[in-house]
């Protein structure tokens, strides 16, 4: 098959190292793609920034409007398409791989209303007598260039979130897809030039680390937006030259299950939030914090409820996570699962069962909290429960981390939960339900180490762009 090219400029361009990609769940060739070079990203970075001196992106509403159904029509048109590629390229289970591509379509539906609510704002100025007679009008105006770098785990509706914005604002983008999922990314790109994105504002590139670190760097690029794991973000943001940085990194959520939960809910949400495409989801839920006056009953219904899960190919359509995305991933986890084993942690199933980068989903219980499974992000499909005595004792656990993204809780006691809604440090607490629980549109990111800024259209937008203000006098 013929290696797809990285786009810069809205130009494909098949020159460089050829990178083959390959399946997780099975090895098998899905494509290949060329490498980015560092003149290309330097021709990425060039470009971007004419493109924003040339205010190429500055179209008006119903060219905007235009793009986005233009890019809702293309998505749904070829939606089975798209599905299957991700499926494979990352081993989503097509009934995720399905709802990724829903919620990219959702993506830019809330992207469209946003359009038609955007405005300016009016300001009376009167407020002392020099200032009688005048106004003052804001407009928000594109930073500039943007790099976005994304991961692998959801490689089309991730990309949505840095994609969306930076048009509504009217910023040049430069995407940087996980090298997992290159041919999702590139998918994306030619999609929303056919929709009628502005060529030279667009650049899909596929670089090593170091020439990508080497654009972070470079101070053309105003705004940097990285979704990732914290160690890389935290280290871009050290090293960036980019007058922004939006980081949306990751997470250890936790849940509260309190003895006036409806269990049977909170134990299915359980399984699905922890274990749902293998757990590689940055707000999987991690640690279950589980009233003692009804742990052995919540921990019955939780194991039941996992049982029922299948691990498979992701093409089948019953299948509830696959393989992991790479032998190295896999190999870690299983280390970590193994340290709590040899500190004296209890497993369900026991031993825990592992088929090549496939792992079961695991229970753990006795787990020490200077672990790993504990303390760091997993990502996979392992979930830690422990009793508490206290509500209080709840919510201490859960903020007991260096991470802080999203947490649930599950009681119908609205005094506890207001508490919780004060008293943790989130940037979401999600009520009876899982904390991976998102809809694009709202604030999404986190807190401590999980980043910095929010997500959704309207958040975003405000990032992407910067106030600018007319003062005039509205009579001689």
């Amino acid at each position: 098959m013929e290696p797809r090219g990285f786009l810069v400029a809205g130009q494909e361009i098949r020159e460089g190292e050829v990178w083959e990609i390959r399946t997780p769940f099975d090895n098998r060739l899905l494509g290949a793609v060329h490498r980015t070079p560092g003149a290309w990203m330097e021709q990425a970075l060039a470009r971007a920034e004419e493109a924003h001196r040339r205010r190429v992106l500055d179209l008006p509403k119903h060219r905007k409007i235009g793009i986005l159904e233009n890019l809702v029509h293309l998505l749904r048109e070829r939606r089975e398409e798209i599905t299957r590629l991700l499926a494979q390229e990352v081993a989503k289970p097509l009934k995720w791989a399905y709802g990724e591509v829903d919620r990219a379509i959702n993506n830019a539906e809330s992207a469209l209303g946003f359009l038609f609510d955007l405005r300016f704002e009016a300001l009376p100025l009167d407020f002392t007598p020099p200032a009688t007679g005048k106004f003052g009008l804001v407009r928000r105006f594109p930073v500039g260039p943007v790099l976005a770098i994304t991961p692998f785990n959801f490689p089309l509706n991730l990309p949505m979130h840095k994609v969306l914005p930076a048009l509504v604002a009217g910023t040049p983008l430069i995407l940087k897809p996980a090298p997992q999922a290159p041919l999702t990314g590139l998918t994306l790109g030619h999609l929303l030039l056919e929709a009628g994105w502005p060529p030279e504002a667009l650049s899909v590139v596929l670089p090593t680390n170091e020439d990508a670190e080497t654009a972070v760097k470079d101070p053309r690029v105003a705004l940097l937006s990285f979704t990732g794991s914290a160690r890389v973000g935290w280290h871009l943001k050290r090293v960036t030259a980019a007058r922004r940085v939006l980081l949306e990194l990751g997470g250890n959520a936790a849940v509260v299950v309190e003895p006036d939960a409806d269990l049977d809910k909170a134990a299915h949400k359980v399984a699905v939030g922890g274990y749902a495409y293998a757990g590689q989801v940055c707000i999987s839920i991690q640690r279950v914090l589980v009233h003692r006056e009804i742990y052995e009953t919540f921990r019955a219904r939780l194991l039941e409820e996992v049982s029922r899960l299948k691990a498979a190919d992701p093409l089948d359509p019953e299948a509830d996570l696959s393989a992991m995305i790479s032998d190295r991933e896999a190999d870690r986890a299983w280390a970590w699962i193994q340290e709590a084993l040899d500190q004296g942690a209890r497993s369900y199933p026991s031993p825990p069962r592992r088929r090549g980068r496939i792992l079961e989903p695991v229970v753990l219980e006795q787990v020490p909290e200077h672990l790993k499974v504990w303390n760091e992000e997993v990502f996979a499909p392992v979930v830690v429960l422990r009793p508490y005595e206290t509500f209080e004792e709840a919510l201490d656990l859960v903020n007991r981390s260096a991470y802080g993204l999203q947490a649930g809780v599950f009681t119908r006691d609205l005094h506890k939960a207001w508490q919780a809604f004060e008293a943790l440090e989130v940037g979401g607490v999600i009520l009876n339900d899982s904390p991976t629980f998102r809809v694009d549109p709202m604030p999404y990111g986190g807190v401590k180490a999980s980043g910095l800024g929010r997500e959704g259209i309207r958040y975003a937008y405000e990032e992407y762009t910067e106030p600018r203000l007319l003062v005039w006098k509205g009579s001689a």
